[in-house]
Order: C-alpha cells, then structure tokens, then sequence
C-alpha cells in the first residue's frame, strides 16, 4: 500500500464549460463551468433543488446538455449515450439507486464489470473490492435490497470500482447516514482515491462530509456555480457558529510535476 496519496494533476479528467439544461422550458443549469482533475476530490455543494442531480446525471450521459461543453479526458462526451460514457471509465452513483435490487450482492458485484472482458483484472478488483468493503464478503449471497443503507452504499462504490474508473460522480451519497457512518464511508473514499488515484466528485447538501475529503470545491446556487475554492477555504466562508463543518485529517496532496517522473497506481496488498 501506498503511504501518501498520488499527485494531483492540473490535467482535468473532467472539464465543464458553460454547461446548460433543463426539462422542457424551464432551465435548470446556466452556463455551469467548473473541473475535475485527475486524482482530485472535488465537492459540489448546494441546497435542495439547486441542480446538483441534474449536473451529475447531465455528465454521466443520462440528460443531454442543451449548450455547452462536456470533455472526459480530453474526448468531448456532451451528447454521448449513458451507455458509452460508463465504458470510458465514468460511473455516477445516484440517490436512485445504482443496484440491481433483487440480484444478491456477488452478482450485483459481476454486474459492475459487465463492460469489461479482462478476466484477470475483473479478479484483481473484486479482491480490491473486499479489500476496502471486507463487509461484503459476508454478505455475497443476500439481495441488494436487503442490504442496509450503508451496506447499499459500500455495494454501489463497490461495483462503481469493478467498472474501472477514472472518475467516480457521487450523488449525495450519505443523506441516510447517521454522521459516524457518513465520515466512515467517506474515509472509505479517500482511501480508494489515495490508494488508486480514481478522481471523485462528491455532490452534497451541507457539504460538511465532502469538504472534509475534498482537495476542492464548487458551490452551486439555482443553477449557476456561485462560489469555488480550496476545501480550507469553503469551510471557512459556509462555516457558521450552529452548523461548523466537521474535521477530518487531510493528506497532504503533492501537485504534479510535469518534470518528474510519474509512477503508476500502487498495487493493492
């Protein structure tokens, strides 16, 4: 195992530039421009009916963005199939549910690897899979919907990972979760974004569990992006005396040095 995280690239995997959609004749995006870059967790804050969901699902191929442009490592995906996108290495987990209910959690598990045809890295990842959700394994012939919350979560990040992913788009993943579960399951994802330099981007209400891990931050109000800075310097300007952002230690992320040579993903023990 790795014992610091990946450098960061200033290369975005993930690029948005004036991107707007709506449902009919209302507009419900306006002109979003905002990054992902390569082994970064970014946050994406905002208020209820704000347009969070509509971003993710927009990037993930599942609404078409009416103008704009959407780039996925360096290819312009604006009007791709949700199909296609997951194939090039992007996975959304919706508040929705990203499971297949009735199937039990193996074969949820095999499902999230269907766009592959590697067998020998299928294998490599589900043992990284019970490497960072030991809990599944126990759990590998109960139905997805018998699952708890937090257990449909670890299966849904699960199976995002047996995708192979370059970026991973989060939808407000831990609304069920009481606090302690939540900043368990978002250590879960900054270990896998440590260890495996996959890019995340985190769409939350309060933003107190994503700023915690994020390295950046973007701040999304009635369609438009609003704010955008470090995680340090949005807890600091949304943090108030009732409602103070919880603190989580934060590695120290290195910046990537064009000049210096570039190792790849730490192999997993």
């Amino acid at each position: 195992m790795s014992q610091s995280p990946p450098p960061i690239s200033d290369q975005p995997v993930l690029k948005l530039v004036d991107v707007a959609q709506g449902y009919g004749p209302k507009p419900v995006l306006h002109g979003v421009t905002l990054q992902v870059r390569r082994g970064e967790i970014a946050a994406l804050l905002g208020d209820c009916s704000t347009g969070k969901t509509t971003l993710l699902r927009t990037i993930a191929g599942m609404h078409s963005a009416h103008s704009g442009a959407i780039v996925f490592k360096g290819e312009d995906i604006t009007h791709s199939d949700a199909s296609l996108v997951v194939g090039q290495g992007l996975s959304l987990i919706s508040q929705t549910g990203a499971l297949f209910s009735h199937l039990s959690t193996l074969d949820n598990l095999r499902m999230g690897a269907y766009t592959r045809s590697d067998p020998v890295g299928i294998a490599q990842d589900m043992a990284a899979v019970y490497h960072y959700f030991p809990e599944l394994r126990a759990l590998s012939h109960q139905s997805a919907v018998d699952l708890l919350p937090q257990q449909q979560l670890m299966l849904a990040l699960a199976c995002a990972l047996m995708a192979g992913p370059d970026l991973i788009l989060l939808d407000e993943p831990c609304a069920e979760l009481p606090n302690a579960q939540a900043r368990d399951m978002m250590k879960r994802v900054m270990r896998i974004n440590r260890e495996r330099g996959i890019a995340v981007l985190i769409a939350e209400v309060a933003g107190n569990t994503a700023l915690a891990i994020a390295d950046y931050g973007y701040v999304l109000a009635q369609g438009s992006i609003t704010q955008e800075g470090t995680s340090a310097m949005l807890r600091e300007r949304l943090a108030d005396g009732s409602n103070q952002p919880r603190s989580m230690p934060m590695p120290t992320r290195r910046r990537f040095d064009a000049k210096a040579p570039v190792g790849g993903t730490p192999a997993l023990s």
